[in-house]
């Protein structure tokens, strides 16, 4: 009794993580943004993870909560993606992604902790993103997710335009990924941002004294 007491209380500690990860669909398709730093608890375990994963050539998703789930979440997704790509001999459906990360996201709701952003490009529909969240599936024109969420609705709500264009939609990823960042204790670090449409994906980081400041007043 007298070791357990003598130990950190962040050792007995529920661990908590914290993220901003952002989807925006534009015409001709999405861009998708996350920031970098991976915490637990108080502590900065990785100062430079990226966030977005790739689940099929114009397939990304966004992760948040645990970090080994939604990496074990994405990485099922990809070979599922990979497989089925093989079997009907063309690129899959950003919604048939979508539909298995939510699949899976409720099969083992009570031992994973991720939630996921979906977003990308196909043929059928173009640019889209889906929030998937146990069992949720949602389409919508942007989302958001992660600690560093709470801290930009306001901004996102009274930005966001519809019909955007490609270099406005970046815009709008990074300067929300900036204020997440300047705000939310749990994000920081770079921003990783890659824009998928018609002719591929491009992918870019942002380092953190090329961000956006809107905190020197």
């Amino acid at each position: 009794m007298l070791e357990e007491s003598l130990q950190p209380e962040w050792l007995s500690e529920e661990v908590k993580t914290g993220t901003t990860i952002i989807a925006v669909e534009f015409e001709g398709g999405v861009v998708i943004g996350s920031d970098s730093r991976v915490s637990a608890g108080a502590a900065v375990v990785n100062r430079v993870m990226n966030k977005l994963s790739v689940l099929h050539d114009k397939i990304y998703c966004a992760l948040s909560g645990s970090a080994a789930d939604a990496q074990t979440m994405a990485e099922a997704v990809n070979y599922q993606l990979d497989v089925h790509s093989m079997e009907v001999g063309e690129d899959p459906l950003v919604q048939s992604a979508a539909t298995l990360v939510k699949s899976i996201s409720y099969k083992y709701k009570e031992e994973l902790s991720a939630h996921l952003i979906v977003a990308g490009w196909d043929r059928k529909a173009g640019g889209q993103v889906y929030v998937t969240l146990e069992g949720l599936l949602c389409r919508q024109p942007f989302a958001i997710g992660g600690s560093g969420s709470s801290y930009i609705y306001g901004f996102v709500d009274a930005e966001y335009r519809k019909g955007m264009s490609r270099k406005e939609s970046q815009e709008f990823v990074v300067n929300a990924l900036a204020l997440a960042m300047g705000r939310d204790g749990s994000s920081g670090g770079v921003a990783y941002v890659v824009t998928i449409d018609r002719t591929g994906t491009e992918e870019k980081c942002v380092l953190g004294n090329e961000l956006p400041t809107f905190f020197d007043q």
